[in-house]
C-alpha cells in the first residue's frame, strides 16, 4: 500500500502522538509499504523522533508550527495538502491529531482518496475549545475512519463521530532492561501544562520529603508552566530535591534510573509515558478518575490509583505506600511489565495495517 501520513510538525516536537506516528510509519515502511510523511516543518530540520530511512518526508514550511495558525496560513496549508496528495496519489491518507485531520479532511473533499484521522486526545480537551470541537464533528463526515486510543474514549464522543471510531492503542517498545526499583528517584514525564498537574506531585512530595530524606523527584518535559513550577519548588525549599530536567532524547535512561513513576494528570488519552514506565517494570501512581491512566492501571495489581477531593493529600498517601516497601514496588512493577506487552510495536503496526487495508476494501 502507498500511504501518506500528515502531521502538523515533527521537528522539535516531543509529544507522544508524534512519537507514535514515527513508530507506526517506520513499522509499515519496514513491512514493505510505500510510506511518506507530510508536515509543515521547514526544509532541512530533523524530527525529534527517528524515522526509518525508507520513509520519505515532504516538508511544506508554511507558518510557524509552534504558534496558532492564522486564517491565511490555514488556507495555504490546506491548499498545500491537496497539491501534495494529488502529486503523491496515495492509496490512503492518515492524518494525525485534530490539528491535522480537520484541515486534511476538508482539503481532500472530492479527491476520492480515503482519509483516516487519528485522534490522540479526549473530549475534555474541547471543553473550552468549542470551535475546534464543532470542526471535528463536521470533518468526521469526510473521513472513512477515526482512530482513538480506547473503547472508553470512543464512547464519550457523539454518535456522528463515534460511528467511525476504531480503537487502536499506542505502541510501546518493550525494553530489555528493568528500572532500578530499589533506588530513590520519583520520575514524572510530561508537558509542563495544567493538564499534567505537576504542581500536585511537587506539593505532595513536600509533605513527605522530611520523612524520606534520601528520595528526590525528577520531572522531564517542557512547557508554559516551567517558571511557575520552578518558583513553587524554591518556595517549598525543595530546590535540592526536585529537578526540572527538560527534554532528552535518551528517555529510556530516565525510566531505567527511576524507582517510581508518578503521573498526577487530570486526563490522558492513553498515557504513553505511563505505559512506557510500566514496560520498564516501574510501579506507577495516578488518579482513579483520570481517563487513560485508569484503563492501564489496576489498583494494587500493577500500580496505585488514588482518589479524593484533596488531590494533594490523596497523592501523598499513595506515594507513601510506594516509598515504604521496595518489595511492593517490585511486585506491582513486574505485573505492570507483563500487562503492557500486548502493546508491543509489532502488534500495533499490524492493527494499523489491517485498518488501512479494510478502509481501502470498502
Amino acid at each position: 500500500m502507498k500511504i501518506l501520513f500528515t502531521v502538523k510538525a515533527l521537528v522539535g516536537i516531543t509529544g507522544g502522538a508524534e512519537r507514535v506516528l514515527c513508530d507506526v510509519a517506520s513499522g509499515l515502511a519496514e513491512k514493505g509499504h510505500d510510506i511518506a510523511v507530510l508536515s509543515f516543518d521547514k526544509t532541512g530540520g530533523e524530527p525529534f523522533y527517528s524515522l526509518s530511512p525508507s520513509v520519505r518526508r515532504i516538508t511544506c514550511g508554511i507558518g510557524d508550527t509552534m504558534k496558532r495558525a492564522t486564517a491565511f496560513e490555514t488556507l495555504s496549508r490546506m491548499a498545500a495538502i491537496r497539491k501534495a496528495v494529488k502529486a503523491e496519489n496515495p492509496d490512503a491518507v492518515v492524518a494525525f491529531m485534530h490539528s491535522m485531520f480537520i484541515p486534511t479532511a476538508f482539503a481532500l473533499i472530492g479527491t476520492g482518496i480515503p482519509v483516516v484521522g487519528s485522534e490522540h486526545i479526549v473530549p475534555d480537551h474541547y471543553k473550552n475549545r468549542q470551535t475546534e470541537y464543532w470542526l471535528l464533528i463536521a470533518s468526521s463526515f469526510f473521513m472513512k475512519k477515526i482512530t482513538v486510543l480506547s473503547e472508553q474514549i470512543a464512547s464519550s464522543y457523539p454518535w456522528p463521530v463515534r460511528r467511525k471510531m476504531v480503537p487502536i492503542p499506542n505502541p510501546v517498545a518493550i525494553p530489555d532492561m528493568l528500572s532500578d526499583r530499589m533506588g530513590t528517584t520519583i520520575l514524572n514525564i510530561g508537558r509542563l501544562e495544567e493538564q499534567k498537574d505537576q504542581e500536585t506531585l511537587i506539593r505532595a512530595f513536600s509533605l513527605l520529603a522530611e520523612d524520606y530524606p534520601a528520595w528526590n523527584v525528577r520531572i522531564m518535559g517542557a512547557g508554559t508552566l516551567k517558571e511557575d513550577l520552578q518558583s513553587l519548588i524554591e518556595d517549598l525549599g525543595l530546590a535540592e530535591r526536585v529537578v526540572l530536567g527538560g527534554i532528552t532524547r535518551n528517555i529510556g535512561a530516565e525510566y531505567a534510573a527511576a524507582s517510581i513513576f508518578a503521573l498526577p494528570s487530570r486526563y490522558e488519552s492513553f498515557g504513553l509515558a505511563t505505559a512506557e514506565a510500566m514496560a520498564y517494570a516501574l510501579p506507577v501512581i495516578g488518579f482513579a478518575d483520570c481517563p487513560g491512566t485508569n484503563e492501564l492501571i489496576s489498583h494494587d495489581e500493577n500500580g496505585i490509583l488514588v482518589s479524593g477531593q484533596n488531590r494533594i493529600a490523596a497523592f501523598e498517601g499513595g506515594l507513601r505506600i510506594l516509598l515504604q516497601s521496595g518489595d511492593y514496588r517490585i511486585r506491582i512493577g513486574n505485573n505492570a511489565r507483563q500487562i503492557i506487552k500486548k502493546y508491543d510495536i509489532a502488534c500495533i503496526v499490524k492493527s494499523w495495517e489491517k485498518l488501512i487495508a479494510l478502509t481501502l476494501s470498502k
